[in-house]
C-alpha cells in the first residue's frame, strides 16, 4: 500500500470547495457521471482508430446507491486508469490547479467560480470518505484503489478487478444523506444527465406485483443518447421536433415554430429554439432555454449567451466553445458568447422573415402570440428592430394586419393633420372604447388595436422612429380634436352660455379619490352622444408608463385627470339649457347685472392704469380695483350656486353625467344604485 500527501492543507482546499460550491452542491453527480462518460466516449474513439483492438461489449455508464451503507457508486467501462495516471490525474493536476487558484484568488474566494480542474473533487461535497477503484484498458494494467477521506492524506494499492474501467465510491456524510434517496437522484439524473452521449442506467425498472413495486431485469435507463439537436434537419418531421417540445415541457401548448441551430464556424453550436406562446406574462416564460455542453446539462439561465428579449424562447443550445465553471454552471466574459449571441440573433429574425415572406397568412394567424416577443426584441435590441420593422405588423380594429410601411401609406391621405403629422388613431379595448372607435370610423379614421403589455413603450418608441408621426388614443379628445385640419371650427355656442352649462354639470359631477373632472361645451353635430368623457393623451400615457417603468412612478402619484364634453348640438343639451335660464332668470337677471355693472368699472380702472408705474396709481384706485374684482369672484360664485342649486334637482343632468361615466366604466357602488333607481323612475 502506497500512502502520500497530496502537497496542500486541508485548512483551504476542502473547506472552500464545500462553502463556495455548496449552493450548487448537487451538481456532483452530474460531474462524476459526465466524466464517466467521457472516459467511456474516449475508448471509443480509441477503437474507432484502432489503438483499442479489445471488445466494447455493454458501454452503459450505472449509478448504483446502498443506503444502508451509505454509499452512491457510478461505475464506467471506459479507459479506466493505472496507478501513475491516478497519481497524476487524480493526485498532481488536479489538486495543484486547486492550490494554484487559491493561492491566487485568496483575498476573493467567490473567484473560485470560474474555473475547470475541480470536478471530481465536487465529490468531497457530499462524501465524507471517495474510493476509486479501477482497471485500465491498456494490457497489462493491474487494478488499483485510491481512497481520500477529504485531507492532504490519501492511500493508493493494488485490488482486486476483472473488467476495465472505473468505480467511484462515495461514502455519503451525515448531513448530505437526502442523496442516499432513490427519488433524489433519479430527479437529479433526469436533470442533469437526460441527454448524454452515453446510456446511463439508475438500477433497474419496477413494475407493480402482488401489490407492490419489484425490480425487473431491465436497466432503467435515464438518457437519451442522441437528442434531435444531434441530428440533421432533414432526418427530422415536424413531428419529431413537437415529440420533443412535450418531452421538454410537458405542460406547455404547442410551439408556434422552431429554429433548428447547426454551426461549426467560427464556432461549434448545435440546438433547436422554439416559439411558444407568450400572449402576456413575460416572467413566466423565462429561463426555459437549457444550455448544454456536449449534451451535458449546465443551466437554464441563459441570460449572458442570447440577449435578453431571446431568453423568452424555449428550447435547447449546445455549446462546447461556451467557457464554464468548475461546476458549469457560471458564464465567464468571453469573445465567442457575443458571437453566439449575434448569429441566434440573425437566425431568429431571418426564420421570422422567412414565414412572413413564405406565408404571411400563417404569420399574421400567429401574430398575438408573436407580437410581445418581437415587440420586446424590438425595443431591447437596435440591430433586431433594424429587421423586425419589415415584418412587424399593426393589427386595426377589424382585425386586418398592415406592415409599417403599409399602415403608412393607408392612412396617410386621411390622417395627416394641418402641421403635416400623420395621426396613428388606436384602441386599446374594443368593448370599453367602442363609442369612440365608431365615431372616428365614421369620420373615414382608421383605429389601431394595441391592446399588448408592452403598446405604450412601443408606442413612445415608434414615436422617434417615425417622422412626424404621433400616436392618438381614439378616447383622448372629440373626435373632430384627434386630427386637426386646416379651416377646421365649428359654429360654437357664445362664452357666456357656455359658462352656464359648463357651471350646471361641473357641481353635479361626484367626488372620486384622485380623479379630476374638467367641464366644457363644443357642438359636435346633433346625432353625436350629448356628453363625452376625454383623457389627455399626454398624461394618460405617462401615468400607464408609469406602472410598468419605476423611475416613472411619480407620475402614478398624480390625479387622473378628465375632460367631460358636452354636446352643444344636441337637443338634451340644448333642453337642459333653455330650461335652467328659464327656471334660474328671476335670480340670475339682477347677479348677470351686477356683474356687468362690475366688470365695466373695472375695465375703466384698468384703462385708467395702463401705461403707469406702480408707485403712480394712488392707493385708493388699486384698493377699489382689488375690491371691485373681489365682488365680481363673489357674483359669479352666486351665479354658480344658483344654477347648482337648480341642477342638483334636475334628473336630467344628472342622467347624462351617469351615463357617460358608465360609459367609461367609472360609475360604481353608491352612484351607480342611485342611477339605477333614477332610471327606473325616468321611465
Amino acid at each position: 500500500m502506497q500512502k502520500g500527501n497530496i502537497g496542500v492543507t486541508t485548512e483551504n482546499i476542502f473547506p472552500i470547495i464545500k462553502k463556495f460550491l455548496y449552493s450548487d452542491h448537487e451538481i456532483f453527480l452530474r460531474e462524476l457521471v459526465s466524466n464517466a462518460v467521457d472516459a467511456t466516449q474516449k475508448l471509443k474513439t480509441l477503437a474507432a482508430t484502432g489503438d483499442f483492438k479489445g471488445e466494447l461489449g455493454d458501454l452503459t455508464v450505472r449509478v448504483k446507491v446502498d443506503k444502508e451503507n451509505g454509499t452512491i457508486t457510478i461505475s464506467d467501462r471506459g479507459l479506466g486508469m493505472t496507478a501513475e495516471e491516478i497519481d497524476k490525474y487524480i493526485n498532481q493536476i488536479a489538486f495543484s490547479g486547486a492550490n494554484d487558484f487559491l493561492e491566487k484568488y485568496k483575498d476573493d474566494a467567490n473567484a473560485i467560480i470560474g474555473h475547470f480542474g475541480l470536478g471530481f473533487y465536487s465529490a468531497f461535497m457530499v462524501a465524507k470518505t471517495v474510493d476509486i477503484v479501477t482497471l485500465s484498458y491498456k494490457e497489462g494494467a493491474k487494478a488499483v484503489k485510491w481512497s481520500c477521506d477529504g485531507s492532504p492524506e490519501f492511500t493508493l494499492e493494488e485490488t482486486e478487478r476483472s473488467d476495465r474501467g472505473t468505480d467511484i465510491i462515495l461514502h455519503v456524510d451525515e448531513d448530505c444523506k437526502e442523496f442516499l434517496e432513490e427519488s433524489r437522484l433519479q430527479g437529479l439524473l433526469t436533470k442533469y444527465c437526460h441527454f448524454l452521449a452515453v446510456p446511463v442506467a439508475f438500477g433497474k425498472k419496477k413494475e407493480w406485483k402482488d401489490g407492490k413495486q419489484v425490480e425487473t431485469d431491465e436497466d432503467n435507463l435515464i438518457n437519451d443518447t442522441c437528442p434531435i439537436w444531434t441530428k440533421k434537419p432533414s432526418d427530422l418531421k415536424e413531428e419529431d421536433y413537437k415529440k420533443f417540445y412535450r418531452d421538454l415541457y410537458p405542460m406547455a401548448d404547442e410551439p408556434l415554430f422552431w429554429i433548428h441551430l447547426n454551426v461549426d464556424y467560427p464556432f461549434n453550436l448545435t440546438g433547436v429554439l422554439y416559439f411558444p406562446k407568450i400572449k402576456s406574462n413575460i416572467d413566466l416564460q423565462r429561463n426555459k432555454i437549457q444550455l448544454y455542453c456536449n449534451q451535458v446539462y449546465v443551466t437554464d439561465s441563459v441570460e449572458g449567451i442570447v440577449p435578453d428579449f431571446l431568453t423568452l424562447l424555449h428550447g435547447v443550445i449546445d455549446s462546447p466553445d461556451i467557457p464554464l465553471n468548475v461546476s458549469r454552471s457560471y458564464l465567464q466574459s468571453d469573445s465567442n458568447v457575443k458571437k453566439i449571441s449575434t448569429y441566434i440573433t440573425k437566425k431568429v429574425s431571418d426564420r421570422l422573415q422567412s414565414i412572413f415572406k413564405n406565408d404571411r397568412k400563417e404569420f399574421e394567424e400567429k401574430w398575438d402570440d408573436l407580437k410581445i416577443f418581437i415587440n420586446y426584441g424590438m425595443l431591447t435590441q437596435e440591430d433586431f428592430y433594424e429587421k423586425a420593422s419589415k415584418f412587424a405588423l399593426f393589427k386595426d380594429t377589424d382585425n386586418k394586419y398592415y406592415t409599417f410601411e403599409e399602415y403608412q401609406t393607408l392612412i396617410k391621405d386621411n390622417q395627416t393633420d394641418k402641421n403635416g403629422s400623420l395621426i396613428y388613431l388606436y384602441a386599446n379595448n374594443l368593448d370599453e372604447q367602442y363609442t369612440y372607435i365608431d365615431a372616428a370610423k365614421n369620420k373615414g379614421y382608421n383605429v389601431l388595436l394595441m391592446d399588448g403589455q408592452l403598446d405604450v413603450p412601443m408606442i413612445n418608441m415608434l414615436e422617434q422612429k417615425f417622422e412626424k408621426s404621433h400616436f392618438t388614443r381614439v378616447d383622448s379628445d372629440i373626435v373632430d380634436r384627434l386630427i386637426v385640419k386646416e379651416g377646421q371650427k365649428g359654429e360654437e355656442l357664445p362664452h357666456d352660455k357656455q359658462e352656464v352649462l359648463s357651471s350646471l354639470f361641473k357641481g353635479q359631477m361626484p367626488k372620486v379619490k384622485k380623479t379630476e373632472f374638467h367641464v366644457e361645451a363644443h357642438a359636435l353635430g346633433e346625432n353625436n352622444a350629448p356628453i363625452v368623457i376625454t383623457q389627455a393623451e399626454y398624461m394618460r400615457r405617462m401615468k400607464d408608463m408609469a406602472s410598468i417603468q419605476p423611475g416613472m412612478s411619480f407620475y402614478g402619484e398624480m390625479p387622473d385627470m378628465f375632460n367631460l364634453v358636452l354636446n352643444s348640438d344636441h337637443r338634451l343639451i340644448k333642453q337642459v339649457l333653455s330650461d335652467a335660464e328659464t327656471a334660474c332668470a328671476e335670480k340670475l337677471v339682477p347677479v348677470e347685472s351686477e356683474i356687468a355693472m362690475l366688470t365695466l368699472r373695472r375695465n375703466e380702472l384698468q384703462k385708467a392704469q395702463e401705461g403707469k408705474k406702480d408707485e403712480e396709481i394712488p392707493t385708493a384706485e388699486k384698493d377699489e380695483l382689488s375690491d371691485v374684482e373681489k365682488k365680481i369672484e363673489a357674483q359669479k360664485t352666486e351665479k354658480e350656486n344658483i344654477l347648482n342649486g337648480y341642477a342638483a334637482g334636475n334628473k336630467v343632468v344628472h342622467q347624462l353625467i351617469d351615463l357617460a361615466l358608465l360609459q367609461n366604466n367609472m360609475l360604481k357602488g353608491e352612484a351607480l344604485t342611485n342611477f339605477v333607481k333614477r332610471s327606473v323612475e325616468m321611465i
